[in-house]
């Protein structure tokens, strides 16, 4: 079974317990005055795109983005993208691993899962001027090294999570708090089937790993998403058929067996159904 590329993160940082954790960069230094173009491809670690000025255009899990001046980017590891910059785009890229945070402060770890479910945002002027200071600060003090340097990054980068935080789409007409609660729970019930769903299908299995009812565990998909969590399991089984058809050679029994079909027909009928495409067909369109 062929994977899908995975690109990790490669630093020319010496110290050993940062190497590899974490890299930024000047978006105009890294270009140098080339366009960046990037097949599809996924990530084992975070990866941020914020724009001062840019275009181009960003394809994330297969939704496209305008690279737009202002606009930030986010994707969690294991999202797939292609990415194509002008070379004259400006401001900052920054990658780092799940355990950046790890030995620093919890609530960063959960504001970012929160942000990181959003993969483009839009601050209004006021947002993007101290996201941008922030982003300059983090890039000093990456360039500069000096005493505490990563915990000065790590705070600035809390700052940053904080203002996208702020400036994330909730659904409007639910309360802040029960917002709040119903997109913790929304997100866990994602991670549980990211990490479950070739073996685990049915709503009933995650809604008891989640100490709540099929009922309640529904009443949150549809209040947050419009879908049911059904429909939430069959749309990641979807997504990863998606990726591995147009990242990978596999054959789409390969492609069956590894997302937990043993019936390959069954799949190749569930495919279409959702699409309108045999697994076949869609990739020979859209690869």
């Amino acid at each position: 079974m062929q994977k899908i590329p995975v690109r990790n993160i490669k630093s020319s940082i010496k110290e050993p317990d940062v190497s590899g954790k974490y890299v930024v960069w000047d978006l105009s230094e890294l270009l140098s005055g080339s366009d960046m173009k990037q097949e599809l491809h996924r990530h084992s670690f975070y990866f941020i795109l914020i724009l001062e000025k840019g275009s181009g255009t960003h394809i994330v899990d297969f939704t496209s983005y305008p690279v737009t001046d202002g606009s930030i980017y986010i994707m969690r590891p294991g999202q797939v993208h292609e990415l194509l910059l002008q070379s004259d785009c400006k401001g900052y890229l920054l990658q780092f691993t799940d355990d950046f945070f790890l030995d620093y402060d919890a609530t960063a770890q959960q504001i970012l899962k929160k942000i990181s479910r959003q993969n483009q945002y839009l601050p209004d002027p006021a947002g993007s001027e101290r996201i941008l200071s922030f982003m300059k600060a983090v890039l000093l003090e990456h360039q500069e090294k000096r005493d505490k340097y990563q915990y000065a990054i790590q705070v600035n980068l809390q700052l940053f999570f904080v203002e996208l935080l702020r400036q994330r789409y909730v659904p409007e007409a639910i309360p802040d708090e029960k917002a709040s609660y119903q997109l913790e729970r929304l997100e866990e019930f994602r991670e549980l089937v990211a990490e479950n769903v070739s073996d685990r299908k049915h709503v009933l299995w995650y809604a008891e790993r989640m100490n709540l009812s099929a009922y309640q565990l529904n009443t949150i998909t549809k209040k947050m998403l419009g879908k049911t969590s059904s429909e939430v399991i069959d749309d990641y089984i979807l997504l990863e058929a998606k990726r591995y058809l147009l990242a990978t050679t596999n054959q789409v029994n390969q492609i069956s067996w590894h997302l937990g079909y043993e019936d390959v027909s069954y799949f190749i009928r569930f495919f279409k159904k959702h699409t309108g495409y045999s697994p076949e067909i869609f990739r020979n369109l859209f690869k």
